[in-house]
């Protein structure tokens, strides 16, 4: 996985309350088992039309937005478990998600695929989108070592809680593998101890 300490970025806004995973990737476009090629299809029934043609009142089709930060409405990531939703977003080439609730699987899926979902309250949510509405290149910074997310325009800040573990492998670049790899020496050091 690619490390994440630090972003600044413009937001792509989804002010949309309770968006399910097959909101976010269509059930039909899960025969695939690696992780590629599932961004195109991101949002697909929302985005596109039955003749494949994109909507341009759909915010990821408007050339107005973008960002490695999508900003969505509470309780995102509800319904079933899929682990393709995080892929979806990542190959879609964001970085982090941010809304005040998210499912907890999806939570955990994301933080296993090094996409960073971050809670805020529903009051700091609101500012983003208030911020995004004045200007559509309103940036976030995202710090994951301290914990931070600023409003850069205006200086706002919230802080957000992460699985101390969780940030370890993201600031890293590991999965659980990886972690685990890591601490090749501690483990060898144990067992010639035993």
């Amino acid at each position: 996985m690619k490390k994440f300490t630090k972003l600044t970025s413009a937001v792509v806004p989804l002010n949309i309350e309770n968006i399910d995973t097959d909101q976010i990737i269509p059930a039909r476009f899960l025969k695939a088992t690696t992780r590629e090629g599932f961004g195109e299809n991101l949002f697909r029934d929302w985005r596109y039309n039955g003749d494949n043609t994109p909507k341009p009142e759909f915010v990821l089709n408007n050339p107005t937005y973008s960002g490695r930060v999508l900003v969505a409405g509470k309780n995102f990531g509800c319904g079933s478990s899929r682990e393709h939703a995080a892929w979806a977003i990542q190959d879609a080439g964001f970085d982090a998600v941010i809304s005040s609730f998210f499912a907890d699987i999806f939570k955990g899926n994301a933080l296993n695929n090094g996409l960073l979902p971050i809670q805020v309250s529903d009051d700091f949510l609101v500012q983003i989108f208030k911020s995004v509405d004045a200007n559509a290149q309103s940036a976030l910074e995202v710090d994951l070592e301290n914990q931070t997310v600023t409003i850069v325009e205006n200086g706002a800040q919230e802080s957000f809680e992460i699985n101390p573990y969780k940030k370890s492998c993201l600031i890293n670049g590991y999965d659980d593998i990886d972690f685990i790899l890591a601490q090749k020496q501690l483990i060898e050091e144990f067992e010639q101890a035993r």
